[in-house]
């Protein structure tokens, strides 16, 4: 069987019935006793009702909690996926070892506003046409009646609370809030920052794009504010009523800040730096490097010549452990609640982060170091802790909890639900992981193969099991033709142009002329910030 090859799964339906307990005792009595006259048999209906109607709701009637945790530019470094050998995240890998890790995980898109978006809507990029940091979807005329996930649980009775970053940036706007959620917790943002950037970088030396540490508290991040009131809510939640809490973590994100203490967790001279490939990027198209042509993220090759690859990756991991113990605060929190048997827990990063590979730092490409992202599901409904290899996509969230919690069904949504793996790891699944980056550039990510395709038709195909770095490029190889193709049909049919409004990081492709940010890139332009 090819790994696109759809199995056959038989799922069976669960079946509730209730029976009146006076029909039920009435076929055992002798006959003569079997007719109630019309007033007893009416008195008994009402009665009968009116017990059912008032006694209380069990626990297994009442519709679980969801409490979703996110955290910004989050990568495969995190104990349980084994992304890097040092790391250190005891929180999310005991909530990992409670509940279901898919390690084949892939965001929509590798950039913060896109991804958030097809999570949040359960629609591809692609349907969308949300491709840059802008746009907000509800901007957009054509989008203007979806609904996105926390909306559709308070719609069904859910109290919701959203704090952090969940929602791209600032967003939603204010007057979406009340639409979208009950509760408002704080905003994203860095906290305590140094009285000037560390670190100068090319690029116009973004006040965003800086790492390191400096003298400050834990307490004065903005990630402690948002765990300290997701915190909160849980030992508050009233009980009369399901809860949609989502709480999202700005770190690991540029400013790569954390205190003192968690870079002490990684001493320099210990370090392990990712595993780089010399000339890595001289089997991949051209086309390529036109997805993050200009950004403020530097180079690779700034990061060696200026000897700030070391403090970077240093300074990541020191922040993927801050953002770890304010998920063990949440989780305590949950654990030391009344909530804690009947609540969901559901924890997913948005993309990854490049820190060397491939030649560049950040987002914003096609492989594996941009799309696997840490997905793990928990409580109620997920069944024995296990791993599940399927290739899955965040947009599978969306459809995942509405079943889990016993909502009607969303129609029109682009993923599919995980509830047959969440109960059996084993259970396959017939469909590919697909990123998308700016229109038309496409990741069709298997069980064990990513195959890419860029708008001016170059590609590129990994055999992800024997060079799990994607080094060697496949495209050109006959054995494969086959398997490319199984791959190529998996292509998204729709591929709107960028919405109306869209900006930052736009990249379009048309009658052979390439654009970025609305500047032409001409094929004999030297690659930014690269000397050869």
């Amino acid at each position: 069987m090819s790994p696109l090859e759809s199995p056959q799964t038989d799922y069976m339906a669960r079946i509730s019935h209730t029976a009146c307990r006076s029909q039920s005792m009435n076929r055992w009595l002798p006959g003569s006793h079997r007719v109630l006259s019309g007033a007893r048999l009416m008195i008994c209906l009402v009665l009968a009702w009116n017990i059912h109607a008032f006694r209380p709701t069990s626990a297994a009637e009442a519709k679980p909690n969801v409490l979703m945790i996110a955290v910004d530019d989050l990568n495969d470094w995190v104990g349980f996926l084994g992304g890097h050998p040092q790391v250190k995240t005891p929180n999310m890998d005991r909530l990992a070892a409670r509940g279901v890790v898919f390690d084949n995980a892939h965001c929509q898109s590798p950039l913060c506003n896109p991804s958030r978006t097809s999570l949040l809507l359960g629609k591809r990029p692609s349907s969308t046409g949300i491709y840059g940091l802008a746009p907000f979807f509800a901007e957009v005329d054509q989008l203007q009646n979806e609904i996105p996930l926390t909306q559709y649980f308070k719609d069904h009775g859910y109290q919701t609370y959203s704090g952090g970053k969940v929602f791209h940036g600032g967003y939603p706007p204010a007057a979406w809030r009340q639409r979208i959620a009950d509760h408002w917790g704080p905003a994203a943002t860095v906290g305590a920052k140094p009285d000037r950037k560390i670190i100068t970088t090319p690029g116009g030396n973004h006040p965003l794009m800086d790492w390191g540490t400096f003298p400050h508290q834990d307490e004065e991040k903005g990630d402690w504010a948002v765990a300290s009131w997701a915190v909160t809510q849980l030992s508050t939640m009233p009980v009369d009523r399901p809860f949609f809490l989502q709480a999202g973590f700005f770190l690991p994100h540029v400013p790569c800040y954390a205190s003192p203490k968690w870079f002490d967790l990684y001493p320099d001279d210990e370090l392990v730096l990712p595993e780089i490939l010399a000339g890595d990027r001289q089997d991949t198209p051209r086309f390529s490097w036109y997805l993050h042509w200009k950004l403020p993220e530097p180079r690779f090759q700034f990061l060696r010549e200026a000897d700030q690859w070391r403090p970077l990756v240093r300074s990541y991991l020191a922040c993927v452990s801050f953002v770890d113990s304010q998920v063990g605060r949440i989780l305590d929190a949950l654990d030391q609640s009344t909530h804690s048997q009947n609540t969901i827990v559901v924890l997913w990063s948005d993309h990854g982060y490049h820190l060397g590979e491939k030649a560049i730092s950040g987002k914003n490409s096609l492989w594996s170091e941009s799309t696997r992202v840490p997905l793990v599901f928990a409580g109620p409904g997920v069944g024995a802790p296990g791993v599940c290899h399927q290739p899955v996509e965040l947009l599978d969230i969306y459809p995942t909890l509405v079943q889990l919690c016993r909502l009607p069904g969303k129609r029109n949504l682009d993923g599919h639900s995980l509830v047959p793996q969440l109960r059996d790891v084993s259970v396959k699944r017939p469909w590919p992981a697909i990123t998308t980056h700016n229109h038309n550039n496409h990741s069709i990510r298997s069980l064990h193969h990513r195959f890419i395709q860029y708008a001016d038709g170059s590609e590129e195909f990994y055999d992800c099991q024997s060079d799990p770095n994607e080094w060697n490029n496949l495209i050109g190889q006959p054995h494969y033709r086959d398997l490319i193709g199984e791959h190529r049909l998996w292509l998204p049919q729709e591929n709107s142009m960028p919405a109306p409004g869209s900006q930052h990081r736009i990249l379009t492709w048309d009658k052979d002329q390439a654009t970025w940010e609305g500047e032409p890139i001409h094929p004999l332009d030297p690659i930014p910030e690269i000397t050869h």
